[in-house]
């Protein structure tokens, strides 16, 4: 899988280089991940419909994301039923959401890691009605040292199309398979001593 490197300017959504900016001021200038207790942005109630939180268990490759927080209309998105904020806290992204679709995205999660800068991608996919749909995925990295502790995930849909159905657009079976067009580690212009991938028209691969 390829990932180009880039500037925060790449991210589409409004609301979510609202939540990178967050994240940059977070990060300030430490060289290390910023502390998920600095990341308070404005207006976050609003967004944690379209939001995940993930506890990082493990390293590198072996690493599995717990689930701590999930966004109801994400749940509808993915034709998941939504974790019960008072159950167990032992839900992983795997066991969650299958996996053939676990193998879809995976590789952005690791990226995260590896990089500890956020990740932004982009997918289409089609509705029941065969509408296009992109569907935008922004992971933000946490922690305390140099390794990964935390991701927060938002994720938002749009089509030029106008409306759209938002039930299993992401499902294990959906309209149509989505497609990755744009995978990218927002790495340059902000981070000091960043582990930035190569220059503009360099990708890397991820297996």
């Amino acid at each position: 899988m390829e990932f180009v490197s880039t500037d925060p300017s790449a991210v589409r959504s409004i609301k979510q280089r609202h939540l990178l900016n967050e994240w940059l001021r977070a990060i300030g200038k430490r060289c290390a991940l910023p502390l998920r207790r600095d990341f308070q942005p404005d207006r976050m109630t609003d967004e944690l419909v379209d939001m995940m939180g993930y506890d990082v268990i493990g390293h590198g490759h072996t690493a599995r994301f717990r689930i701590t927080q999930q966004g109801a209309r994400l749940a509808a998105t993915y034709g998941n039923d939504r974790m019960d904020p008072n159950g167990p806290n032992d839900r992983f992204l795997d066991d969650a959401i299958g996996p053939e679709r676990y193998a879809r995205i995976v590789t952005l999660y690791r990226a995260c890691l590896i990089y500890r800068r956020p990740v932004y991608s982009i997918s289409t996919v089609q509705d029941a009605d065969g509408k296009d749909v992109s569907y935008e995925r922004l992971l933000l990295p946490f922690g305390s040292g140099d390794e990964v502790e935390q991701i927060v995930g938002s994720f938002k849909s749009i089509s030029i199309e106008g409306g759209f159905k938002i039930d299993n657009l992401m499902g294990l079976r959906p309209k149509a398979e989505p497609v990755i067009q744009v995978r990218a580690v927002i790495d340059r212009e902000f981070v000091p001593g960043s582990a930035a991938l190569p220059d503009s028209d360099e990708v890397v691969e991820l297996d």
